[in-house]
């Protein structure tokens, strides 16, 4: 059996500009320091990604862009997919069964709640923080065999993070 690893992040904290539309929400400038801290804890873990199945939004877009930054020479395929925007945790569940069996690693950036339902419907039993993850919060799931058997309760929760830079 193959393990494989799904990480979960946040995106990092996002300025409310008047008269800006949600999905056109930029970073702050600790967004960008933190989502830069995210990669790091990422690539000092190994944790580097085949995969990245992120949002459209600019907030999420700016975060891959950090993180991207930190993990250096790492060139995985990167999806903007709408349902991890407006998309409910089974949604982005959908999303990862879909992935080739030829990846090992899935890295989603999405928004909460939903991030943090799917952490929730990946391990119900896990002891999480009752408010989800926060901006720049990382979760990470492991579990044997195909993408597709990837089925809620099958991926147990094996760290979170929340990276601050």
């Amino acid at each position: 059996m193959t393990e494989r690893t799904i990480v979960l992040l946040r995106h990092a904290k996002a300025d409310r500009p008047n008269h800006t539309a949600d999905v056109d929400r930029p970073l702050t400038a600790r967004g960008h320091a933190d989502a830069n801290a995210a990669g790091a804890w990422l690539f000092n873990r190994r944790l580097l990604p085949d995969l990245v199945i992120c949002s459209p939004s600019k907030r999420t877009r700016q975060t891959w862009h950090g993180v991207a930054v930190a993990l250096g020479d790492t060139s995985p395929e990167v999806r903007y997919e709408g349902r991890a925007y407006d998309g409910r945790a089974a949604d982005l569940l959908d999303l990862i069964r879909a992935a080739d069996d030829g990846v090992s690693t899935v890295l989603v950036i999405g928004h909460n709640p939903t991030v943090s339902q799917l952490s929730e419907l990946l391990d119900p039993g896990a002891d999480t923080d009752s408010d989800g993850l926060r901006t720049s919060g990382l979760a990470v799931h492991r579990f044997e065999g195909s993408w597709a058997e990837c089925d809620p309760g099958s991926a147990p929760l094996t760290s979170t993070h929340t990276a601050r830079g």
